[in-house]
């Protein structure tokens, strides 16, 4: 038991679509490993697609979509507490499944079950430290206890607040236990080059905005949510929110936003490499394969490795 497919990528790599065959064919459900798609009325920006969870006909079982409202925040703490929710549940029914997303951290705080996700934010620790350039926030790093101090990353200014974060936690409380499953994964990785990258987030993101895009965050801005709140939704709301402010054109919107979603996609393929060298085997796919290769080839790995 407590089996797990994961299936990752970059943005716009086909992860729901192939992920939405093999469900089908292994009677399982799948759970968003995605940070946006959680909040309700964010549909076109975070890419949901609920419709390629219908497949001829069958509408394959989904979770830890459309969980919260717009306007609220989300972080990994919280979605691992989601997830083994779910997942507890399916694994009593003995349904398979079937993890599908990108956000790297989330996916990675499973498989390394990383306690520290339980600690919280300090906001006012953040305020006093966020103008702090890189060395200083090192410095001041150093001088906690190097038991608090030694999982840390120190390659930016984000990651380093954190740790220091973590660590003036750890030196005032004691970290809590939390007792999850152990997990049987098999992880597929979808690796388009880079050519078919760039294409493919340039072809979605222009359907994205004949579908709607501008007209959703024009909704998002008239209930309420500020410029902050669309930034910390991510590049779609955050360059789209400029452009109602008429900070761009409509070309200079869609050439900005497109640099910056295939700048993002390098970043996760960074973070997926990092996952490699902590221990995590991504089995890669070239989508040089049309996409019934594709299923065919995961499917008999998914049936080689624990499913026979």
């Amino acid at each position: 038991m407590n089996r797990l497919i994961i299936i990752l990528g970059p943005t716009a790599s086909g992860k729901t679509r192939l992920a939405v065959k093999l469900a089908c064919q292994l009677g399982a459900e799948i759970i968003s490993a995605d940070s946006r798609q959680v909040f309700r009325d964010m549909n076109i920006g975070t890419g949901k697609d609920l419709s390629e969870y219908i497949i001829d006909g069958h509408k394959i079982p989904f979770h830890l979509i459309d969980i919260k409202e717009a306007g609220e925040k989300y972080n990994v703490n919280e979605f691992k507490e989601d997830f083994f929710k779910v997942f507890n549940k399916l694994n009593s029914e003995g349904t398979l499944p079937i993890l599908c997303g990108g956000t790297g951290m989330y996916i990675h705080s499973l498989l390394q079950n990383q306690v520290y996700t339980s600690i919280p934010n300090d906001e006012d620790l953040r305020i006093k430290i966020c103008s702090l350039d890189i060395e200083k926030l090192r410095t001041k790093l150093a001088s906690y206890p190097v038991e608090f101090t030694k999982h840390a990353d120190l390659s930016s200014h984000k990651r380093l607040i954190r740790a220091i974060e973590v660590a003036e936690f750890l030196l005032n409380n004691d970290l809590p236990v939390v007792d999850t499953p152990i997990i049987r994964p098999l992880v597929i990785g979808l690796n388009p080059g880079l050519t078919l990258r760039r294409f493919n987030i340039i072809a979605r993101l222009e359907a994205r905005i004949q579908d709607g895009l501008i007209d959703e965050v024009e909704g998002l801005v008239a209930k309420g949510l500020s410029r902050e709140m669309l930034d910390y939704y991510g590049l779609e709301y955050r360059f789209v929110g400029a452009y109602l402010r008429g900070e761009y054109s409509i070309a200079e919107l869609k050439e900005r936003l497109s640099t910056a979603i295939c700048q993002f996609a390098k970043r996760q393929m960074t973070f997926f490499r990092k996952m490699e060298k902590d221990g995590v085997k991504i089995n890669w796919f070239d989508l040089d394969l049309d996409d019934n290769e594709l299923y065919d080839n995961t499917l008999q790995l998914a049936e080689r490795s624990f499913l026979v």
